[in-house]
């Protein structure tokens, strides 16, 4: 189809469409043969009836409107599989008429995908964070493994802050007994604030076998609504004291807690542990902050369409972190006081903030040539399978798309921090051969460009690169306007 180019602002660029009258045919012709069963003609079979006699019982415009809409749909097919054009979202189709031959014309916006304008990426003055591990740190490390090791003895002494007391108690509000202020055997830590202001305090001093009434006012923000600002008071019945005992710090307990024989060889493992955990921290925090100032130095003027999808996404990976908690997320909202629409309005400052990242780590990645071969996805395969004891054909066997497009954003990802990180120039090259694997599922710009849908944003197919990985690229669909595009004819109509 013929159509003439014209870029407009905010990434919109406009294409003119006009269509012969001979191809304007062919596509009524198409939706004739595609919509002819749903006609009632009689003296014909449905679906057997020809379109000029379903033009004369319905009109002459019958199959017009559809014949444009599938017209749309073909354009909007043909720029989203361009070569030259890399599309975000249909914005709108507009201007849609009849021509004077025959045919029909109209106009289709789309939103292209930002230009990025890249600032300093390589030797970057930024300083990682030394690490070292101080012995008391070790002994705090040490001193947390104790506390879980603790055991709580009875003693007939009173109660004091830091003990454990075993309670019955009856909660009642004008001396009526309310829902959920009773409980049995229940083990309260004195001192650890667990419930309302002052309940724990007016428990100091008490004994074993002793009772004790203990008056509280809930508090006038308190989440039951029926309770909130009420007095009232709790029948106490403590049927022990208990003192917390924390293991003697020599070899026995080391034994009992590590595979290690001595306190000095468990003392000498956990500095090691501590000191690689902090350095994986420190390491990640120096990527971390190459990105943010790269990114603050880089320009790029971001449609809105693509920070709305970020927040939609974001809303959706936490209802699928709530749902693998049984809980549904409409109780979830309600809960919590908030909506769907609200939550993607919160997330909007934050979605901004992700696609910038997205898109300048995607820049990088093209301005540099970063690429991917077939061997590098098996080699990564095969480590896959040795940290899980499996097989490669087992792990190959559990690909899909998702876990697929994942490897190879995590590929990318790691050969752009080291790039980063390296502060070398490199010389231009031609991009690394692409695999028929990244062809078929990664989203980077490493990989061939995937056709975008026409319709709903797909939603994205890995989740995004944790731990210090960068994911450069989460490629959003093109979405149809909402408006009907319906031809402007007296017989269409």
């Amino acid at each position: 189809m013929n159509y003439t180019v014209e870029k407009l602002e905010k990434n919109q660029v406009k294409f003119d469409y006009v269509v012969s009258a001979e191809d304007f045919g062919k596509a009524v012709d198409a939706v004739y043969v595609k919509t002819r069963g749903k006609y009632n003609v009689p003296g014909f079979r449905k679906g057997h009836a020809p379109k000029k006699v379903i033009e004369g019982m319905y009109g002459a415009g019958v199959f017009f409107s559809d014949a444009v809409n599938k017209l749309i749909d073909d354009s909007i097919d043909e720029l989203a599989n361009s070569s030259e054009y890399e599309f975000v979202a249909v914005d709108n189709v507009n201007d849609v008429d009849m021509t004077d031959e025959g045919g029909v014309k109209y106009s289709v916006v789309m939103i292209a995908k930002p230009e990025v304008k890249l600032g300093q990426y390589k030797g970057l003055d930024v300083k990682k964070t030394a690490v070292k591990i101080t012995a008391k740190e070790v002994d705090e490390y040490i001193a947390r493994e104790q506390e879980k090791q603790a055991r709580f003895v009875d003693v007939e002494a009173a109660a004091e802050n830091g003990n454990t007391v075993l309670l019955d108690y009856t909660g009642t509000v004008d001396g009526v007994a309310f829902e959920g202020g009773s409980a049995q055997d229940y083990e309260l830590a004195l001192g650890s604030n667990t419930f309302i202001p002052g309940f724990e305090e007016q428990l100091v001093g008490i004994k074993a076998g002793e009772q004790r009434d203990v008056k509280v006012t809930f508090p006038a923000e308190y989440h039951a609504e029926a309770l909130a600002g009420k007095e009232a008071v709790f029948a106490c019945a403590v049927k022990a004291v208990r003192v917390k005992e924390l293991p003697a710090l020599d070899d026995e307990f080391v034994k009992e807690v590590s595979e290690f024989d001595t306190l000095a060889e468990y003392k000498a493992d956990v500095k090691d542990r501590l000191t690689k955990d902090a350095e994986h921290k420190a390491e990640h925090e120096y990527e971390d902050a190459l990105v943010e100032k790269i990114v603050a130095a880089s320009e790029v003027d971001i449609p809105e369409v693509m920070i709305e999808r970020e927040s939609e996404d974001m809303v959706h990976d936490m209802e699928h972190r709530i749902s693998q908690y049984g809980m549904r997320f409409d109780d979830y909202l309600k809960y919590a006081g908030t909506t769907r629409e609200k939550l993607m309005s919160e997330n909007k400052e934050q979605a901004a903030k992700n696609v910038k990242v997205r898109l300048v780590m995607e820049a990088i990645v093209k301005a540099e040539n970063i690429g991917i071969e077939e061997k590098e996805i098996d080699a990564r395969i095969e480590k896959i399978a040795e940290e899980n004891s499996q097989s490669v054909e087992e792990v190959k066997k559990s690909l899909n798309p998702e876990y697929l497009n994942y490897i190879v954003n995590s590929i990318v990802s790691e050969k752009l921090m080291k790039l980063i990180k390296s502060g070398e120039t490199k010389e231009a090259k031609p991009a690394a051969k692409k695999t028929e694997k990244a062809k078929a599922e990664s989203e980077t710009e490493a990989t061939e460009k995937k056709a975008p849908a026409k319709k709903a944003p797909a939603k994205k197919t890995a989740e995004p690169v944790q731990d210090g990985e960068k994911n450069v690229e989460k490629k959003p669909a093109p979405k149809k306007s909402a408006k009907s595009a319906t031809a402007k004819s007296s017989d269409a109509e």
